[in-house]
């Protein structure tokens, strides 16, 4: 089924294992000291139903809008699972955990079983089975963004609803709580708070911070004019602005909101309208037009324009890694974000980089990213820190043109 020619370095699998287990002693043993539960009693990090590992435990989610079928691809064991077929599905969306296949008016949630839980100062990896856990309302062009404790459904028309998080978990969608108002993009959790940008009035959207049951708590000072993207690093929430970016940050209970200019005149069709990135990272990248990917460094507070070939997808693991970018040749570039430079180069991988019903996309996690070719119906995992080595090639009966990755 597929052929593996190396294997992931074992580094990332042993630091979680030393922060795993400092991080979650040092809890066990506060708890058994102060009186509470002894380390015999439930384990720090236990969930029902799961196993926890002591590596990252990355699926790949695929769906084939043409015949409907769906997969789900085991990066650990390399296995392939069937899962429930979903005809008229054309966008797939992910939060780390659920699969979120969109069709014309529903979105169907598959609970992919790999996950992790980031503490901070260590991770907790998980991985469980594969399940159905029903629909949500909102098809095409519905926002579904979540973290621990809640999902919060984005309509096209900017109604929202938040939906408790532990009952996805259990297989079932369970009743929401209808946002009041009305939001321009999705609303986004972040902080035990909801981030949201308020439609009041013709003016461009402003930046509120909303507790769970949508009781707006703070305003900062900043509006958004025709928001695009978004995405959530550990600096806070960016949002995608006409003139830039807006971060939104929570420090000791206290919300700020910071403008990230591009700093010079972008026309319309060469904005940010995207984000992709590696889970965790602060480096955001974005289509740039077509020539060109924006990279945007979140913790320097800066944008660059990296000028590259044809675009069709562009990602980057962030902290010294390369810019990799599929381009119409359909060959994988890496670039030198700092410099420019091009550094990579594959022989040409894809065909047909362009066609099909959706653009190829390129998944990065903490060692690899992951390729989709619909046409050649396999998936290319690929070392980009070895000069763009593919590293293993999964074979496929289905045409993959819908990919995302979860575990991470």
């Amino acid at each position: 089924m597929f052929v593996r020619r190396n294997v992931t370095s074992l580094a990332p699998a042993l630091l979680a294992v030393v922060l795993t287990t400092t991080g979650c002693a040092g809890e066990d043993d506060a708890k058994s000291t102060s009186g509470g539960p002894s380390p015999s009693a439930t384990p720090h990090g236990y969930v029902e139903g799961a196993t926890e590992t002591a590596e990252q435990q990355s699926r790949l989610l695929l769906g084939d809008p043409g015949s409907g079928e769906t997969r789900v691809l085991d990066l650990i064991s390399g296995k392939v699972h069937t899962t429930s077929r979903r005809a008229g599905v054309t966008e797939l969306t992910t939060d780390g955990r659920f699969g979120y296949f969109h069709g014309p008016d529903r979105t169907h949630v598959l609970d992919s079983g790999a996950w992790m839980v980031d503490h901070g100062d260590h991770v907790h990896y998980y991985r469980a089975k594969i399940q159905d856990a029903g629909e949500l309302p909102g098809g095409a062009g519905t926002g579904i963004r979540s973290d621990t404790g809640v999902t919060v459904v984005t309509e096209p028309d900017g109604d929202a609803d938040v939906y408790t998080r532990a009952e996805l978990e259990k297989g079932a969608i369970g009743t929401p709580v209808e946002l009041p108002g009305s939001y321009a993009g999705a609303v986004v959790p972040y902080a035990e708070h909801l981030i949201a940008l308020a439609r009041d009035g013709d003016g461009p959207a402003k930046v509120a911070v909303l507790d769970r049951a949508g009781r707006r708590i703070a305003s900062p000072e900043a509006g958004c004019e025709d928001p695009r993207g978004d995405a959530v690093t550990r600096r806070g929430v960016v949002l995608g602005c006409a003139d830039g970016a807006l971060l939104v940050h929570e420090d000791d209970g206290a919300f700020t909101a910071e403008k990230i200019p591009y700093g010079e005149d972008v026309p319309k069709a060469e904005r940010a309208m995207e984000f992709r990135h590696r889970a965790g990272s602060t480096t955001l990248t974005a289509p740039a037009g077509k020539s060109a990917v924006w990279v945007l460094d979140v913790t320097r507070r800066a944008w660059t324009r990296v000028e590259t070939g044809p675009v069709v997808a562009a990602n980057t693991a962030g902290e010294g890694s390369p810019l990799v970018v599929l381009e119409t040749d359909g060959a994988l570039h890496g670039y030198d974000i700092a410099g420019g430079k091009e550094t990579a180069v594959t022989q040409p991988l894809l065909r047909n980089a362009t066609g099909g019903t959706a653009a190829p996309v390129i998944e990065v996690d903490r060692s690899r990213a992951y390729l989709n070719d619909p046409s050649g119906k396999r998936v290319y995992e690929i070392d980009y820190n070895d000069n763009l080595r593919v590293a293993r090639t999964f074979d496929l009966d289905v045409r993959p043109s819908l990919m995302v990755e979860t575990g991470r």
